[in-house]
């Protein structure tokens, strides 16, 4: 038997009888980011500084005696400050998601992708981690040293409390954001003795994983291969929309020069071809092949030309924020502000405004409670003594505020109408309880209407108190009458 042959690699082998095989995905090669400094660079940490204080603060807040933002899903109670939802709120979730869809439409259109090279959870911690890694392990070429060196003492602490310190920080994110859903005060006093209960633990752990894992490993192929932002983000741009850009026409030819020489009369740009707008580059590229999906608009790459440029004293903006239309037009930057004013920006801007109205008023307007009523299921309509007819109903009393209130209850819709059960109940600060109230009708009124479903409304009346006035609710459903 003839000895098959052995495949080639990947890029092919010598001889032409030799099967050859064409890998399907990009060897994954890691990425030194340089650390830079500048304009840009501290904007980027300010923003760092401004999420992780809301994020890591905002469940430590009181409001009323209670965490400020809660969301209690075991009572289904969701607090922002002064305000208390219920599920039945369901509707603020989705204008929530509404506003912030066409903000980020908005924001685009006008800046590009402003939000992941500033304010994005991915890029904010794989800011705080690089930070972490370079304090332990160097810069750029002393990382690449490291990496290279065989393991050493030296080499595995460093490597051993920059893991350290990754896990601790993703361990205490896991445990704020499980703060906002058990209270953070509670789960502190859990922590001190490990008594989690299971899920906290999952959850803890898992988001400190999550953390740990985009953050410290995954960081630039999160913003390429995982987030679909990074695909759509072309409909949503324009030769208006402000992106980073490099100067082709003032940077080409690039090449190396002395700062002494005229590099015009040796028809050089001013690009030195020093490559430091690749190393600092979070995701690797290279911005001066053009505007690329992968291109997160941190303007780190504005920070290190910046740079060369001060050093060479060429003029600074080689690689800058800019607009298709503003490097080919060479417009200024008033022309480049009076272009943001375009249809599709107006668009995005009132359609934002609105949403944000309604929902505005929608919340200031809605009412301080909720009532659901359901008919028993367990219990149908029924003949009772002297031939009254009876329906009973559940109904659910919420107080949305943080206030004890009195609520009254009645029906109407058909004649000789009579409610009975709980006539009058007291719920505590955002209390919701249930109750059982029952329905009937006389004879004559059951003998007048034909059998089968008849519409009747329940009042549900806050009564006046101190703090509050009176408030009415009313609830439709259907009375049954037997054949």
């Amino acid at each position: 038997m003839s000895k098959q042959p052995e495949p080639a690699a990947a890029t092919g082998g010598s001889d032409p009888g030799e099967k050859k095989y064409v890998s399907l995905y990009q060897a994954h090669k890691k990425i030194y980011a340089k650390s830079v400094q500048g304009l840009f660079n501290n904007w980027r940490w300010a923003f760092v500084w401004l999420t992780q204080i809301v994020f890591y603060g905002l469940p430590w807040l009181m409001w009323n005696d209670r965490q400020a933002v809660l969301f209690e899903l075991t009572t289904r109670r969701f607090y922002i400050f002064g305000l208390v939802f219920y599920p039945q709120d369901l509707i603020y979730l989705t204008a929530l998601l509404l506003v912030s869809a066409y903000a980020l439409f908005l924001f685009t259109a006008v800046s590009g992708r402003l939000w992941c090279g500033y304010a994005c959870p991915q890029t904010v911690y794989t800011e705080i981690f690089m930070w972490v890694e370079r304090k332990f392990e160097g810069d750029r070429v002393k990382r690449m040293k490291l990496d290279a060196a065989p393991w050493s003492a030296e080499k595995a602490w460093r490597v051993l409390g920059k893991h350290s310190v990754w896990i601790l920080i993703s361990l205490w994110t896991g445990f704020t954001f499980v703060g906002y859903f058990t209270p953070i005060r509670d789960l502190w006093a859990a922590a001190m003795t490990l008594g989690f209960g299971p899920w906290e633990w999952f959850w803890v752990l898992f988001y400190g994983f999550a953390t740990w894992g985009n953050a410290g490993f995954m960081r630039e192929q999160v913003c390429k291969y995982m987030c679909p932002y990074a695909r759509f983000q072309s409909a949503m741009f324009d030769k208006d929309t402000l992106i980073i850009t490099y100067d082709v026409e003032r940077g080409e030819p690039r090449g190396t020069r002395s700062k002494k020489n005229d590099h015009k009369a040796q028809g050089l740009g001013d690009c030195v071809d020093c490559g430091l707008c690749v190393q600092v580059c979070p995701t690797g590229i290279d911005i001066r092949k053009g505007l690329q999906y992968e291109c997160i608009g941190c303007a780190a790459c504005i920070d290190a030309c910046d740079t060369v440029m001060d050093k060479m004293g060429y003029a600074r903006g080689l690689v800058r924020y800019d607009t298709q239309n503003g490097v080919a037009q060479k417009l200024t930057r008033q022309q480049l502000m009076r272009r943001v004013f375009r249809p599709r920006v107006l668009i995005y801007t009132v359609i934002l405004i609105l949403i944000c109205v309604g929902v505005g008023t929608s919340i200031a307007m809605r009412s301080p409670f909720k009532a659901d009523v359901v008919r028993d299921r367990a219990s149908l309509a029924r003949v009772v003594e002297d031939g009254w007819v009876e329906n009973v109903y559940r109904l659910q009393v919420m107080n949305a505020t943080e206030s004890q209130q009195r609520y009254r209850i009645a029906a109407d819709g058909l004649a000789g109408l009579q409610a009975s059960g709980a006539p009058e109940i007291t719920l505590g600060p955002a209390e919701a309880h249930w109750l059982t109230v029952s329905l009937r009708v006389p004879p004559e009124t059951a003998a007048s209407l034909k059998p089968g479903a008849h519409e009747v409304h329940f009042t549900i009346e806050r009564l006046p108190s101190a703090e509050e006035g009176a408030r009415v609710l009313r609830e439709k459903s259907t009375f049954m009458l037997p054949r």
